[in-house]
């Protein structure tokens, strides 16, 4: 069986693109070019590998394997090229970073102050919702995934590097805003507005209010921190979010913190990659950047 790289890259440029007029445009070729091209590797492989149904592409069983294939092969191929220019001297590759949407709060200049250091390097750069970055980690589309809370079903590694605390929040001028201490059976009392099912921050909030044997009132879920910001502040209720999604000043987003019993929740933000992932050399630099970065906030927090 022969296939080139530039046939695999095609194939899985058709893979992500769902087209091969799209494929062709993603890997600057012409249509007829990739069409001959993925017909070559047809051939080569002996069977189909993907078929037209409704002008829609669908991969056949043997398609979605060499998909699997031909991203591994790229992906080492990636690596050894990194690796090959870092023992020249050189500090350039691609690196593909996805976060949940809570971490749009902090990860972007994080990156900015990376890829300052790092200008050679290409960052691939995706703000999903955790089903979209577990799913982007279970393809083997991401080097490096930030979220607060790891998935089970897929065999990952995790590291805490950075306290994520969950903060029960009000409109300004709320009457529980006025109280020093407010009893957690009276903030479940209040009409809740809460992400929705299965991201991060529920996740959280819906262990805390089952561990304490509260009964919150769920008024409403949405799906980002800034709907929720915008709903509390205009008087729909209160709500549990990351201390990283507001203001330094909740006033200016006419926001109040609570002093809830309980609170703040203790949460973490984790790095985590596929367990047996091999690394590249930007991923690892860009890893570790993350560390040195998230030990220097936290000793700058307790200053």
């Amino acid at each position: 069986m022969n296939a080139t790289f530039r046939q695999l890259r095609l194939f899985l440029a058709l893979v992500d693109e769902g087209s091969i007029s799209r494929a062709a445009r993603a890997c600057h070729v012409t249509q007829p070019t990739a069409s001959m091209q993925l017909k070559e590797l047809s051939l080569s492989v002996g069977l189909p590998i993907y078929e037209v149904i409704g002008k829609t592409i669908h991969l056949t069983e043997i398609g979605i394997e060499l998909s699997k294939t031909a991203r591994a092969m790229l992906d080492e191929w990636s690596a050894f090229a990194q690796i090959a220019d870092g023992a020249k001297g050189l500090s350039r590759g691609n690196l593909r970073v996805a976060v949940v949407s809570t971490a749009k709060y902090f990860i972007p200049r994080m990156l900015g102050a990376f890829f300052q250091t790092h200008p050679e390097i290409d960052i691939t750069f995706d703000v999903l919702n955790r089903g979209g970055v577990i799913q982007l980690l279970r393809e083997n589309k991401v080097d490096i995934a930030v979220m607060s809370v790891p998935p089970s079903d897929l065999d990952v590694e995790a590291e805490n590097f950075l306290e994520n605390p969950l903060l029960a929040i009000a409109p300004l001028g709320h009457p529980l805003a006025k109280r020093r201490r407010v009893p957690l059976a009276l903030f479940a009392k209040e009409s809740l507005i809460l992400r929705e099912e299965g991201s991060g921050t529920r996740m959280m909030a819906d262990r805390f209010f089952k561990a304490q044997k509260a009964k919150p009132r769920v008024r409403l879920s949405l799906g980002s921190n800034e709907a929720i910001k915008q709903a509390v502040a205009g008087g729909l209720g209160c709500a549990i979010v990351s201390r990283h999604a507001l203001a330094a000043d909740p006033a200016s987003e006419q926001l109040a913190i609570l002093n809830v019993e309980g609170f703040p929740i203790l949460s973490q933000w984790f790095i985590v990659n596929l367990r047996g992932k091999r690394l590249s050399p930007v991923a690892s630099v860009f890893r570790d950047y993350l560390r040195a970065t998230s030990r220097a906030m936290a000793a700058g927090s307790r200053a």
